[in-house]
């Protein structure tokens, strides 16, 4: 047990030592600053642990990030309505479960952060192909090679580790980076 807190501790603190992937998260914290003065709407979406975290970040970004201000962040993690969930997946198919609901509820100006280990899931990649054809910003939290969704994301934040818990961690750590720099600045402010 000793061996595999260390191992684990030591890729954890390596990923955090990626300086490309470190030096996009003021990027996207900016765009979450704009999108929330200006009214615009966040979208999070992931599989599995990643719908998990989608979930912890629109909590985060709604009452942590707003707490000071009174108000927090317009956020959706499409991940978290079960019954639209089933509905498309059995309806149109399973990669139409996040695309389907930004196609109903986007608009151009709006944020898009995709939640991906592997980044080659088919409805990640289509929700980011939806949403850059909306006009939306796009944001991608990814590990491994960062797959499918690298290529097609206008900002991929790109931690290069071969393991999903690490990769599932630095989603959660940059959604926690961003919803603290989010909660010391006020919606008036200008950044």
């Amino acid at each position: 047990m000793e061996l595999l807190i260390k191992n684990y501790s030591d890729k954890l603190v390596e990923a955090m030592s990626s300086p490309v992937a470190m030096g996009r998260i003021p990027e996207l914290a900016e765009t979450l600053l704009m999108a929330w003065k200006s009214g615009r709407t966040i979208y999070i979406c992931g599989n599995g642990g990643s719908a998990a975290n989608a979930v912890h970040m629109a909590n985060d970004f709604i009452f942590g990030a707003g707490k000071k201000n009174g108000r927090g962040l317009r956020v959706e993690a499409l991940s978290a309505n079960s019954a639209v969930l089933t509905c498309l997946a059995n309806d149109l198919g399973y990669e139409d479960i996040f695309s389907e609901q930004l196609k109903v509820k986007g608009v151009e100006g709006d944020v898009l952060i995709v939640l991906s280990g592997s980044g080659n899931s088919p409805n990640v990649v289509k929700a980011i192909e939806v949403a850059n054809v909306i006009g939306m910003k796009t944001y991608a939290i990814l590990g491994f090679s960062g797959g499918r969704c690298k290529e097609v994301v206008q900002c991929p934040i790109h931690f290069p580790v071969e393991d999903m818990q690490i990769a599932e961690d630095m989603q959660l750590i940059v959604g926690h980076i961003c919803m603290q720099w989010l909660s010391g600045k006020s919606v008036s402010e200008s950044s």
